[in-house]
């Protein structure tokens, strides 16, 4: 009988302990998690608010550019708004001095980023106007999406697209913020795959096109000679290559100036060329740990004022 009791005791002991083993582990899991989420939150705000910060000291730069240009307003890419900031360590900006800038009790964080002109690319809004598209523009389209590489037919999809997201009112009509039917309305490049483009394309074609809000002219300042030469009917890469080279010694003054550099028969329209920007996109990336956090934002310049029109957020895995 006692034996009997003696097991039973320590049959009832070892289920109490293996109770309080399981409640205390799960106690610690619950403690852990909370720890890992409340860690992650943190570091999600503090990042939101460093992007931030990048962001309105790209907008100071652009006020402070133009600023500079108010007498004669040139956009180029001698400009220190067109300089990229390097991957530096968070740290640097935070240091007071050398010393402190070059200690190791900062946060692993690394900032980088980088201002583009909107205008230097192809605004795709100009195939969404009047009620028929403009055979020159359908012709701009066909050419970039030729010296690209992409896929036959890719402006005429991109043109369907456009037409069916952005409908035309009827005359005296009012015009609709939204489309009653077809596609979604994209607000960018990426977007453009709700039309039926495949990934490899979009990034084939996201260099040099743009979608903007409103129509704007091609700055020749900073558009790449893939943009140039689909703007302008005759003119080759060849020749594109031999603005984007002299613009680099002089920067254009005035839209006239390309006709130098350029076919003698190219017309150069002011109303789809300039040499002054009013868009851009900044593009801040912040790197913690083994992960990347990215922002774009499109910005417009308003005389002295900047307004952030879009903003996106991706959140990357970075693999070792």
């Amino acid at each position: 009988m006692r034996r009997e009791q003696s097991g039973a005791a320590l049959l009832t002991a070892m289920i109490i302990v293996t109770l309080i083993a399981s409640l205390a582990a799960g106690m610690v899991w619950q403690q852990y998690r909370a720890v890992q989420i409340e860690a992650a939150d943190r570091a999600r705000a503090q990042s939101a608010w460093i992007l931030q910060g990048a962001l309105d000291w790209a907008r100071l730069i652009l006020r402070e550019d133009a600023q500079a240009n108010r007498q004669k307003p040139v956009d180029h890419l001698g400009e220190p708004w067109a300089v990229p900031l390097a991957e530096a360590r968070l740290s640097t900006f935070l240091a007071s001095d050398r010393t402190e800038a070059t200690s190791d009790e900062g946060p692993e964080a690394f900032l980088s980023g980088v201002i583009e002109d909107a205008q230097g690319r192809y605004n795709l809004r100009a195939l969404a106007v009047g009620e028929q598209v403009s055979p020159l523009e359908q012709r701009v389209l066909e050419r970039l999406c030729s010296q690209v590489n992409a896929p036959p037919g890719t402006a005429g999809v991109i043109i369907a697209g456009l037409r069916a997201a952005f409908p035309v009112p009827a005359s005296g009509a009012s015009s609709p913020d939204v489309a009653e039917t077809g596609p979604l309305q994209p607000a960018g490049v990426d977007q453009l795959a709700w039309l039926g483009l495949d990934a490899e394309t979009l990034q084939r074609l996201q260099p040099y096109v743009v979608l903007l809000p409103k129509l704007t002219p091609v700055n020749l300042n900073t558009a790449p000679r893939e943009v140039i030469a689909a703007l302008f009917d005759g003119v080759d890469l060849a020749s594109a290559e031999r603005l984007v080279q002299a613009r680099k010694a002089r920067p254009l003054q005035e839209v006239g100036d390309a006709a130098t550099y350029l076919p003698a028969n190219t017309q150069v329209d002011p109303a789809r060329a300039s040499v002054q920007s009013s868009y851009f996109l900044v593009t801040g990336r912040l790197r913690l740990d083994e992960r990347q956090l990215e922002q774009r934002s499109l910005i417009e310049r308003q005389g002295m004022n900047t307004v952030v029109l879009a903003r996106e957020r991706i959140n990357q895995l970075i693999e070792r």
